[in-house]
């Protein structure tokens, strides 16, 4: 058993608490160890320190931490925002990042920090609550249909690698000068 790892039978306790400018780097080095291209080769949005800094700066009431509280060991953490249309009377919330620590996993960490992050985004008057990830994700879908999501759609994203058209249009410009 790895030494950060909860023993079974012993109690954790764990606290869900608003992300802080000091959580910043440990919240990136953590999604860094989950968000790999290894693991989630078609993941549409890049993990990178500016997207953990944009969600923060932007929506840090919709920033958590999951914290044991014995060693103050962040094992875990979400990332949200709200998207207000103009001439809709409709606000949606969108829980873009949630992960948690593999050490930690099947713990009921995921389901206390979404509790959390429910109760933020109905106290901040969200009507409907967006989730996406990946077709293949078995476990994270599972987890959203248990936290009472509905309706999957399934949505087709397509990429154009730009190298070789960036190369023709340099190519083109020196011999055209």
């Amino acid at each position: 058993m790895n030494e950060k790892e909860p023993s079974k039978n012993k109690k954790i306790n764990i606290i869900t608490r608003h992300m802080e400018i000091d959580d910043l780097a440990k919240v990136f080095h953590l999604g860094e160890k989950l968000f790999t291209a290894e693991k989630v080769p078609t993941l549409y949005r890049t993990w990178d320190e500016y997207e953990v800094l944009t969600l923060y700066q932007g929506d840090s009431e919709f920033c958590l931490v999951a914290e044991e509280e014995e060693k103050e060991e962040i094992v875990g953490f979400t990332l949200g925002t709200t998207i207000s249309k103009s001439h809709s009377a409709w606000k949606y919330g969108h829980l873009v990042w949630l992960g948690i620590d593999p050490d930690w996993q099947g713990q009921g960490i995921a389901k206390k920090l979404f509790d959390h992050f429910l109760d933020l985004m109905i106290e901040d008057g969200v009507r409907i609550l967006l989730v996406d990830t990946e077709s293949d994700n078995k476990k994270a879908i599972n987890f959203f249909y248990k936290m009472g999501f509905k309706n999957p759609q399934d949505h087709v994203y397509l990429t154009l690698n730009l190298d070789n058209q960036r190369r023709q249009y340099r190519e083109k410009e020196i011999y055209d000068h």
